[in-house]
């Protein structure tokens, strides 16, 4: 029951049910807005004003002026005055003639005619203000009249009729006003939850997301918590995978350094078998082993290099270094190997000194490479160009291309020691290799 009460779907059934009745609710809720404080007034304590009294007490009043001076009349109004508030009185006498007007802005004629006190009670029979004329006695000493406006006459709950449609029309907008805000703060509360957690799981380079904090255990925060658990999931897997990473490096790493020793023992043993008086047949089983050891060999050194390269453990050490130097101290070490299996080459180094800041080292190890790479598996092409020009260095062979598989073909390991070392040095590369050749250059911006 309590999952139910917390369900999206219940209070949006909820929200839905409360529009349906808005209406219904609105207009007796509008008539309780504007009847209750009619039904809470005090209307003994209230000045309202009673037809039926006033003019029996005017009537009165009149019949008791009888016989009166025409002071004691005037003061008799003027009491009258007084005490009703809101009033207007004036006396006319049996000439015509008005002797008495309580207020100054009321119109009424110095002297009247028959035909005035006609059209006059004509006028103020029924309307507004409320108006009761009297004559003093029997008509000997004229008459008076006592004026009131009608609202002064009614109720509160009266004086509120001409106002009721609008109330009506205020009280059911701002229940319509109020049911789209609470319609909207929900469904704002939601997207706001779901905005949250869509910004969590966008996400660069690859980055696991972040927890993000739970809100009501509604469906949202049943997937909030559901989201929260697969990021745990994947900060686990994430970790497992970096130390089975590290363990991986560190075993190729111990590996590489431990198989150099059994290669050595081996070379040494071709050596001496090399010195031996052997067919011709063993001598050349004997250069092929010695072959194969160089190539394990440099295998081995790439498998190393590389694990320590993508380990950050392969020492960097950058200088400024002049660049055709560079060069021909790595040519001077590959030069009888380019003679000794027919390459043309081609040298055209920097013709003005250039220096570029970086690892000496790595540097003849990435040149390494590269010839390496020629001598393999391009050495059917006959050529070798290694031309400077601008700010480039570009190698270049007459091979099959890389598309083309020789027979010593590995796994790339030597070409991504190329990209590390390139890339922490700052350095650009790029590959074009066709049927006609490959063409590496390598640059420094």
């Amino acid at each position: 029951m309590k999952k139910l009460s917390r369900s999206l779907q219940t209070k949006y059934l909820v929200l839905i049910i409360s529009a349906m009745f808005i209406l219904p609710i609105a207009f007796p809720l509008a008539s309780f807005v504007v009847y209750l404080p009619a039904l809470l007034v005090n209307y003994n304590k209230m000045e309202v004003y009673q037809s039926e009294e006033i003019e029996s007490e005017w009537h009165e009043k009149a019949m008791n002026l009888q016989n009166r001076t025409d002071s004691e009349i005037i003061d008799s109004l003027k009491e009258t005055v007084n005490e009703l508030e809101h009033s207007t009185v004036f006396w006319v006498d049996n000439t015509g003639k008005t002797r008495f007007a309580s207020n100054e802005e009321v119109t009424v004629p110095e002297v009247w005619n028959a035909s005035d006190i006609v059209s006059f009670m004509k006028e103020s029979y029924g309307g507004d203000p409320f108006t009761v004329v009297s004559f003093i006695g029997e008509e000997k000493n004229g008459f008076i009249v006592l004026q009131i406006d009608r609202k002064y006459m009614d109720y509160p709950i009266q004086q509120l009729e001409n106002y009721f449609e609008i109330i009506y029309a205020v009280v059911v907008g701002l229940l319509l006003l109020l049911f789209i805000i609470l319609f909207w703060l929900f469904f704002r509360a939601i997207q706001k939850r779901i905005v949250r957690l869509q910004s969590t799981m966008d996400v660069e380079n690859q980055n696991i997301p972040s927890k993000v904090t739970v809100g009501e255990m509604d469906e949202l925060g049943q997937l909030e918590d559901s989201f929260n658990k697969m990021i745990e999931r994947l900060e686990a897997g994430r970790l497992r995978e970096q130390e089975e990473e590290k363990l991986r490096k560190e075993l190729i790493a111990n590996l590489s350094h431990d198989l150099r020793t059994p290669l050595a023992t081996i070379r040494a043993h071709a050596y001496s078998l090399k010195n031996e008086d052997i067919s011709p047949e063993g001598q050349e089983s004997i250069t092929i082993i010695d072959k194969k050891i160089d190539h394990i060999h440099t295998l081995i050194e790439n498998l190393l290099s590389y694990t320590l390269l993508s380990s950050g453990k392969y020492t960097y050490k950058p200088k400024e270094v002049d660049v055709n130097r560079a060069i021909r101290l790595s040519l001077s070490a590959w030069y009888p190997i380019f003679e000794k299996e027919g390459l043309e080459v081609d040298i055209q180094l920097f013709e003005n000194t250039l220096s570029w800041r970086m690892d000496p080292n790595w540097f003849e190890r990435i040149l390494d490479n590269l010839f390496q790479n020629v001598v393999r598996h391009a050495k059917s092409g006959k050529y070798v160009g290694i031309l400077c020009e601008e700010d480039k260095i570009i190698i270049k062979d007459h091979g099959p291309g890389m598309k083309n598989k020789s027979e010593q073909s590995g796994v790339g390991i030597g070409l991504s020691i190329i990209e590390l070392m390139t890339k922490e040095m700052g350095m650009i590369w790029t590959i074009d290799s066709s049927n006609e050749g490959t063409t590496i250059t390598i640059s420094k911006p």
